[in-house]
């Protein structure tokens, strides 16, 4: 069993949490989630906040340097992610085109080191 992070790769901005929108991603998301706990593929789920809502922390030179978000000019960003165990790259890739379905968003698939 290897275990991979299936990030969210949001494009544009969060819709509003009571739109009917955001209302239906948020049932198709926990609907997966439910399925990869039954199966007992699931670790951990989480969701991020907006972009605006990030702060960069540095402190490679000995001071801290931070500064408020967002950092890049990008089409996309993280949205949240899923960490699952599976069975193969090929289990791993078929979660993620499920997870891609829930939240409407592309799914970036990446093993964690030494898995």
């Amino acid at each position: 069993m290897t275990r991979y992070m299936l990030s969210v790769h949001h494009t544009g901005p969060y819709a509003p949490m009571d739109t009917p929108e955001a209302q239906a991603m948020m049932a198709a998301t926990g609907v997966f989630t439910e399925k990869l706990k039954e199966t007992g593929k699931w670790v951990f789920v989480g969701g991020l906040e907006p972009l605006d809502t990030a702060t960069k922390v540095d402190g490679r030179d000995g001071q801290v340097t931070i500064v408020d978000g967002a950092f890049t000019e990008s089409k996309e960003y993280l949205g949240g992610f899923w960490v699952v165990d599976a069975d193969d790259l090929d289990e791993a890739l078929e979660l993620g085109a499920q997870a891609s379905k829930a939240c409407g968003d592309p799914i970036v698939v990446r093993p964690f080191h030494g898995a």
